[in-house]
């Protein structure tokens, strides 16, 4: 995709919420440049915020990642959310880097961690939790994060369970913390199928056919679930009641 076909989809998105929602902008890139350049656009076009995944491919240190990040934030004024993910990038940001951010640019107004370490969520929180929304980036953690004092999540299983999502904010909000459990641990098994069992681009776009949503087919190299794959789908929908 052409950044101005980039610019152009954001457009879209942005015109289809109508300012009924936030819309976060993921316009994280390997260099430096390219981030700069669709993060700015997505301020141009009117994204409430940018969601920023470290560069990958080429793993920098942790001097490199800082400058980085301090050289994106610099560049517009727009809201960041810095994005770790490991499992994606390669290598895990130094929760250093993301204190120091923190500390010197107001615009940093969010982490989410998909690291799936409770410990280092927990750590930043400690750290960095009364300036910026410590966010779980990944639904085995999310009742966890909350009760260490996260402000919430950004959960991939939340296109095909938004209501579950919702449900278990809601009742921890309301101190009904058993209840909370019981959700999360059916989100875990929502996650297991759907984010670490197969491709998640393939088994959530899947999970939401199965629902009736348009979610399309993901492009290649992703390929669509096998027979057996789109079974252990339907089955888990199944089994937690997701209609």
């Amino acid at each position: 995709m052409t950044r101005e076909e980039r610019r152009r989809s954001l457009q879209l998105v942005i015109e289809e919420v109508n300012g009924k929602a936030s819309v976060i902008a993921g316009t994280g890139a390997p260099s430096t440049r390219e981030t700069i350049f669709l993060t700015r656009d997505a301020k141009d076009v009117g994204a409430d915020a940018v969601l920023i995944v470290s560069p990958y491919y080429f793993k920098p240190d942790s001097r490199e990642l800082f400058e980085h990040y301090s050289n994106v934030i610099s560049s517009t004024d727009i809201p960041v959310i810095i994005y770790n993910v490991p499992k994606f990038t390669g290598y895990n940001v130094d929760p250093d880097v993301i204190v120091r951010l923190v500390e010197e640019y107001d615009q940093v107004v969010g982490v989410k961690d998909s690291g799936g370490s409770i410990g280092q969520i927990s750590d930043l929180i400690h750290r960095v939790g009364n300036r910026t929304s410590v966010l779980a980036g990944t639904a085995d953690v999310i009742l966890p994060c909350l009760l260490m004092g996260g402000k919430g999540g950004v959960l991939a299983v939340a296109n095909v369970a938004p209501r579950l999502c919702v449900d278990l904010y809601n009742h921890f909000k309301q101190h009904e913390i058993e209840r909370a459990r019981q959700i999360q641990m059916k989100m875990l098994y929502l996650n297991d199928v759907l984010v670490k069992r197969f491709n998640q681009i393939s088994a959530i776009k899947e999970a939401m056919k199965q629902l009736g949503k348009a979610a399309g087919y993901p492009r290649r190299p992703s390929l669509p679930l096998d027979e057996k794959a789109q079974n252990e789908v339907r089955e888990m929908l199944a089994t937690l009641g997701i209609d």
